[in-house]
């Protein structure tokens, strides 16, 4: 059923969406799509939750489209919602208005390494394995990968990656950028739920505001950051108790 493909569920102001397809390495099919972007939209509603968490079950993160149910054949009509639900799941990410951690164990391939992509921050366990198999199979990226992978790891190492579908490890994806830190397989949930616990600590609208500034800002001028940032500012310290955050800040720094 696709209530059942991903799973969400909160650990104090920490969201955690968790793809649940075990047994297929979290494939992407169409049910795990629906399920993902209906807790990915739980999860932006969630107010009790300052920051959410994307994983998989079982062994892997997200191995990339089910080649399995792909070789059953599907027809113009089955690709063509496959193709709009994945682009959905980027846009309501772009939506959730909270950082998105990724916590990545075993595959994260094609699709699911989009997806981790897609996230704010990722941190990878040592048997993370990312990589873009489509050409392989005669498919192309489909959720912005194009756009997010030069971003993250420059041009030529983006078309490098696309172009030959070599895999790479968790060691590699953090000397490129790919993963921003590494940690042992049973360490990952505990690094996650740190750094995100630590995140969630802070301003929720300084955080969303933030994330905002930082998205708009890779295609925006130096001008108009400017202006996006003194907005922001303004918002600040006129939406929210911001002197309470001052003065915790200052309480912590008399601590050391």
């Amino acid at each position: 059923m696709s209530e059942d493909a991903a799973l969400y569920h909160r650990k104090g102001r920490v969201g955690i969406i968790t793809l649940n397809r075990p047994h297929r390495l979290n494939a992407i099919n169409l049910h795990l799509l629906r399920a993902f972007m209906s807790h990915l939209e739980a999860a932006r509603q969630d107010d009790k939750a300052a920051v959410v968490i994307l994983t998989g079950a079982g062994r892997a993160f997200c191995a990339g489209e089910d080649l399995k149910e792909t070789a059953a054949g599907k027809d113009a009509a089955a690709w063509m919602e496959e193709t709009g639900r994945l682009q959905e799941v980027q846009r309501l990410i772009m939506k959730l208005g909270k950082p998105l951690i990724a916590a990545v164990k075993g595959y994260a391939l094609g699709g699911g390494c989009e997806f981790a992509m897609s996230c704010d921050i990722r941190i990878a366990a040592e048997s993370a394995v990312f990589g873009f198999p489509e050409t392989s199979v005669g498919l192309t990226v489909t959720t912005a990968g194009t756009k997010l992978l030069t971003q993250i790891v420059g041009l030529g190492k983006a078309k490098e990656l696309i172009f030959t579908g070599d895999f790479i490890d968790a060691a590699e994806a953090r000397a490129i950028g790919l993963a921003n830190k590494v940690v042992p397989d049973e360490s990952l949930l505990e690094a996650s739920l740190s750094m995100a616990e630590k995140i969630a600590e802070r301003s929720p609208l300084a955080l969303s505001l933030s994330r905002r500034a930082i998205d708009q800002g890779l295609d925006a001028g130096f001008e108009q950051t400017l202006e996006i940032e003194a907005c922001h500012l303004l918002i600040c310290t006129q939406a929210q108790n911001q002197t309470e955050y001052v003065a915790k800040r200052l309480a912590r720094m008399k601590k050391k």
